[in-house]
C-alpha cells in the first residue's frame, strides 16, 4: 500500500480511564515508537497536566497505532519495562509527552527524576514538584495518592493528620484515577502511513526540528526507546564516555550526513533512497542501523580528537559547533591518521576558531558545508591540505572577548587557553579535573556555571564584564565568597607571602593569571588597577595559547609518509 491510498478504514474513538491507560503503560501494552521525539516537557508542563485533569479540563485526545509486537525490553522516561509479546499492542502516534508523564508520576519507584518527581499539597491543593520538599507533612506523593492501600498506609504512619487531609486525598484520587481520557486507535500495517500522519499532525502548529523530522523517517524499529539509534541516544552515550557534554540533535544530525556526504544540510528525506539521490555518496551501500552506528563512532573519535589533543575538554568550550560536523566526516574516513596529521588538524581547528567569525559570521551551516566538502574520501593527503589551506590566510588578529560572554565564540577560546593553565582550587590547591569540570557544567549549554565573577562591587561597564572579573572555578565546594571578600580588602589583611596563602598560594593565583603584580594591587585594594594588570595577563596567554595552537608561522607541509620518496634521486 502506498501513502497516496490513506487509510484503508478510520480509526475507532474509545474512552481510556486514567487507571486504566497507566497501567497499560506500565505493562507495555501502551509503547512509543521509533520515530517518537525524546521527552521534552518540563515540571511546569507535568503539573499543569495533572491540574488540568483535577478540574475536569480535557487534555486532548490519543492517537495509538494497533500491531502485532514482540517480547522486548522498554524504556519509558525513567521506567524500564518487560513488555510481552502481543496481537494488538498500542504504539503512541500522538500523546507522547502526556503518556510518559502520567506513567512515571503515579509510579512508584525508587529513583524518579526531573519533571517526574510531582507531589500533592493537601494543604494547598496544588501540584508541586520540589523534591527537595517531598517530606513536608502535607507533600504527599502522587504514587501514594494513586494507590488507595499505599495511601491508606501513607496517612497510618502520620500520627495525630488532619482528617480533611485525608478526604482531600481521596477527593483528588478518585479524579484521577476516573479521570477518562479519549481514544483514536488506528489499525494500519504500513509504517509509512504511520509517520505520515506523526509529520502532519506535528506540523500543523509547531514545526518539526530537522533532527526530529530526520529521526521520525529513519531511526531504527529494531531497538527499545531507550537503546534505540537515536541522536539523543548517541549524545548520551558520547556524554557519558567522554564528559563532553551532551551534543545537540543538529549537531549530531550534520556530522552523520557530512560522514556520508560533502553536504550536511542536503535534503534528509530521500537519504536512504538510492533511486532518488542524484549523487551516490560515501557509502552507498550502508542501511540506516550502519549509519548511526558508524556515524556514532566517527563523532565519538572527533569528541576525542578535541580534548586530547586540540585541548577543548567541553562542549561548551568549543568555539563553533560546526567544526565538530567537519571533525566527524574527517575521522569517519581517515580514523588512524599520523602524527603529523594530528597536528594539522590542531592548527586547522584553531585557525578556523580564531577566524571564524571573520569567514563565517557564526553561520552553522555555511561552516559545515564549506569545509565538509574539503575532505575527499580515500584522500587523506589532499584532505588535510585543503582543510589547512581554508584558513591559511585569515585573520591572525587574537579573538579578546571585551565583555564575557560565555555562549560567544571568543569566550570560549579564551576559557580554553584558562584550562591549559591547569587551574587551581582556592580551596585545596590542587589542579581541577576534566571530570570535576563535566559534572559542574552538568546539561547547562553553556560554561556560564563554572565561571564566577570575582568582584560585585560597582564598577565601570567595561571592567565589570571583563575577562580579568571571571575566574574559571569547575566546583561547586569553591569558597567563592569568601575570595571575593579577599579581593581588594586592605593591605592588614593581603600584605604577605602567607595572606597568599588564604587564597591557596602563589602557585594557585598564577593558575588564575593572578600574578605578583596583580596581587600587590590587590594587597593596596587597588581594584581597578588590578583588574588592569589582570587583563594585560589574559591577553598576553590568550596569545600565547592561539600562536602555540594554530602555528601560523609554521609550514603546513603534509606528513612524511605521504611524499613519494621513490622519485627523488
Amino acid at each position: 500500500m502506498s501513502i497516496n491510498s490513506g487509510l484503508e478504514t478510520q480509526p475507532s474513538a474509545d474512552t481510556y480511564f486514567l487507571v486504566d491507560l497507566v497501567t497499560a503503560a506500565w505493562e507495555g501494552k501502551i509503547r512509543v515508537p521509533h520515530f517518537q521525539r525524546d521527552f521534552r516537557w518540563t515540571n511546569k508542563d507535568v503539573s499543569r497536566l495533572f491540574d488540568s485533569i483535577v478540574k475536569g479540563y480535557p487534555i486532548g485526545s490519543l492517537l495509538l497505532w494497533l500491531r502485532d509486537s514482540p517480547a522486548q525490553g522498554l524504556k519509558l522516561g525513567d521506567l524500564h519495562i518487560d513488555a510481552p509479546a502481543g496481537s494488538e499492542t498500542q504504539w503512541v502516534v500522538d500523546g507522547q509527552q502526556r503518556i510518559t508523564s502520567l506513567a512515571n508520576a503515579l509510579k512508584d519507584i525508587d529513583h524518579r527524576t526531573g519533571p517526574f518527581a510531582h507531589y500533592y499539597d493537601l494543604r494547598k491543593n496544588e501540584f508541586v514538584y520540589d523534591p527537595q520538599q517531598w517530606q513536608s507533612a502535607n507533600l504527599i506523593p502522587l504514587p501514594v495518592l494513586f494507590d488507595l492501600e499505599a495511601m491508606i498506609s501513607w496517612f497510618a504512619e502520620k500520627a495525630g493528620h488532619d482528617p480533611a487531609d485525608f478526604k482531600t486525598a481521596q477527593r483528588i484520587a478518585r479524579k484521577l484515577r476516573e479521570y477518562r481520557i479519549p481514544v483514536y486507535l488506528v489499525k494500519q500495517d504500513d509504517e509509512k502511513i504511520l509517520t505520515d500522519i506523526f509529520d502532519r499532525m506535528n506540523n500543523s502548529g509547531k514545526r518539526l526540528r530537522r533532527s526530529e523530522i530526520f529521526e521520525a523517517l529513519f531511526a531504527s524499529g529494531d531497538h527499545s526507546q531507550g537503546e534505540a539509534l537515536t541522536f539523543g541516544g548517541i549524545a548520551d552515550r558520547i556524554d557519558a564516555a567522554t564528559g563532553f557534554g551532551r551534543i545537540e540533535d543538529r549537531t549530531v544530525l550534520s556530522s552523520l550526513l557530512a560522514r556520508r556526504g560533502p553536504d550536511p544540510s542536503r535534503d534528509i528525506r530521500i537519504e536512504f533512497d538510492a533511486e532518488a539521490k542524484r549523487q551516490p555518496g560515501d557509502f552507498p551501500n550502508e542501511d540506516q542501523d550502519d549509519a548511526y552506528r558508524n556515524g556514532e563512532s566517527a563523532l565519538l573519535r572527533a569528541v576525542e580528537f578535541l580534548q586530547d589533543r586540540a585541548g577543548v575538554p567541553h562542549k561548551a568550550f568549543l568555539a563553533y559547533e560546526a567544526t565538530l560536523v567537519v571533525l566527524t566526516r574527517f575521522f569517519a574516513h581517515f580514523p588512524d591518521p599520523s602524527e603529523r596529521t594530528l597536528d594539522l588538524l590542531v592548527r586547522w581547528y584553531w585557525r578556523t576558531a580564531a577566524s571564524g567569525p571573520v569567514i563565517f559570521k557564526g553561520n552553522f551551516t555555511l561552516l559545515g558545508r564549506s569545509l565538509s566538502a574539503k575532505i575527499k574520501a580515500n584522500d587523506l593527503d589532499l584532505s588535510i591540505q585543503q582543510l589547512v589551506s581554508s584558513v591559511r590566510t585569515s585573520s591572525r588578529e587574537i579573538p579578546f572577548p571585551n565583555r564575557f560572554r560565555t555562549n560567544e565564540a571568543a569566550t570560549k577560546i579564551t576559557l580554553c587557553a584558562w584550562w591549559s593553565l591547569g587551574p587551581r582550587s582556592f580551596e585545596h590547591g590542587e589542579p581541577f579535573t576534566a571530570d570535576e569540570l563535566s559534572s559542574a557544567i552538568n546539561d547547562q549549554k553553556t560554561a556560564y556555571e563554572v565561571v564566577e565573577r570575582l568582584l560585585n562591587k560597582r564598577l565601570a561597564v567595561e571592567r565589570y564584564l571583563s575577562p580579568a572579573n571571571h575566574l574559571l572555578l569547575p566546583s561547586a565546594m569553591e569558597p567563592t565568597e569568601e575570595i571575593r571578600s579577599l579581593v581588594g580588602q586592605s593591605r592588614t589583611m593581603l600584605g604577605s607571602d602567607s595572606d597568599a596563602d588564604r587564597f591557596g598560594g602563589h602557585e594557585v593565583l598564577r593558575s588564575h593569571l593572578i600574578n605578583e603584580e596583580a596581587f600587590a594591587a590587590l594587597t593596596e585594594g587597588a581594584v581597578t588597577e588590578f583588574l588592569r594588570i589582570r587583563e594585560q595577563s589574559i591577553r598576553e596567554q590568550l596569545r600565547n595559547f592561539l600562536e602555540r595552537k594554530a602555528q601560523w608561522e609554521h609550514e603546513d607541509t603534509p606528513p612524511l609518509d605521504s611524499l613519494d620518496l621513490d622519485t627523488v634521486e
